[in-house]
């Protein structure tokens, strides 16, 4: 068995945030540092938001995720607030000065109403002028074609097993691609499998969805140190400013 707990903290194990190592971590970092009240939606494990406290951020910081399992990694630090849901669930009222979506999590709202839902929910915690920042991978870029077997991971978890991580797609349905997570022995066998979509939106589609939010795009970068978006680009960056 390979329980939601391990799953957490493999998470953590695969996506450790450092932003001295990662140039995206080291983006978000910036922002939240200087943002006396932050929302993260999607926040996972709360590695950002433990960071920034620890760094030295004495305002208001508070993670939200729909995961029991990563939030009770993320608890693990008690002078953040912890909330259990999805960004359509929030009902705050101009309480922050910052929201962010970080690691793709922003591709996890599939359905148009679930994403039309969730920049409402977001817009309406934003104080007036408040950012919302986040990140997608560009289409183009066409990242699900390196999402198989042949580039596994093979590592050692926090329990001290030695474990493979590997990806494969199962459908690509317009904008939107089906793919499977497994856990396993590095000999084969399979200890778990998780099924996810995630959605490719380009910077046309992303800009019309935050038009209708009441948000105005005031950066869109194309990589991490702040180049344009190109037909080369891997990932589209926004930040996104309540009007």
């Amino acid at each position: 068995m390979y329980t939601d707990a391990d799953a957490a903290a493999l998470y953590d194990l695969l996506n450790p945030w450092d932003g001295t190592r990662h140039r995206s971590d080291a983006f978000y970092n910036d922002l939240v540092l200087r943002a006396d009240a932050v929302l993260d939606v999607g926040c996972g494990t709360g590695a950002m938001l433990h960071q920034a406290r620890a760094r030295g951020h004495a305002g208001r910081l508070v993670g939200l995720d729909p995961s029991a399992a990563m939030l009770e990694r993320a608890r693990r630090r008690a002078d953040i607030e912890w909330m259990h849901g999805t960004a359509s669930d929030a009902s705050w009222d101009r309480e922050f000065d910052l929201a962010t979506m970080v690691s793709h999590a922003f591709q996890c709202l599939v359905g148009d109403d679930e994403l039309r839902a969730s920049l409402s929910a977001v817009h309406a915690a934003l104080r007036g002028g408040g950012r919302f920042a986040f990140e997608t991978r560009y289409p183009g870029a066409r990242a699900w074609q390196e999402w198989n077997p042949a580039h596994a991971r093979d590592l050692v978890d926090a329990a001290g097993r030695a474990v493979r991580v590997w990806h494969e797609v199962e459908e690509v349905a317009g904008d939107v691609v089906t793919f499977t997570e497994s856990v396993g022995r590095p000999d084969g066998g399979v200890l778990r499998v998780d099924r996810t979509s995630l959605r490719f939106l380009d910077v046309a589609g992303l800009g019309d969805f935050l038009t209708d939010a009441g948000f105005t795009v005031e950066a869109q970068y194309g990589d991490w140190e702040r180049g344009p978006v190109t037909a080369d680009s891997r990932e589209i960056v926004t930040v996104a400013r309540r009007t």
